[in-house]
């Protein structure tokens, strides 16, 4: 292990907004557009782009409905996204167990 481990790390998630959106995705399973905007202290705008290249990527999946006639959003991590996280974690873990 050690840096050739950086060429593993996958940049959709190292971003630090897209990767607090995995990590939260990760434990929670699905989350609603307002508490992942609360818990990543994320502008409306900012959190929409950082889902859109995660869905793009197949990482996590949208659904849109509403409740009390107002529009929900949710966010879930998708079984492509848990196996890019894992690896993605992985990669980081042997950058930093190859420091000697």
């Amino acid at each position: 292990m050690g840096l050739h481990d950086l060429g593993r790390i996958d940049e959709v998630i190292h971003g630090r907004m897209r990767l607090g959106i995995m990590v939260y995705l990760a434990d929670a399973e699905t989350a609603e557009f307002t508490e992942l905007k609360t818990v990543l202290e994320a502008t409306q705008g900012n959190l929409s782009v950082h889902l859109k290249k995660l869905e793009e990527a197949g990482y996590v999946s949208i659904s849109k409905s509403f409740r009390d006639n107002k529009p929900l959003t949710r966010a879930s991590i998708t079984p492509a996204g848990r196996k890019a996280f894992a690896a993605y974690l992985e990669a980081l873990g042997g950058l930093i167990g190859g420091r000697g």
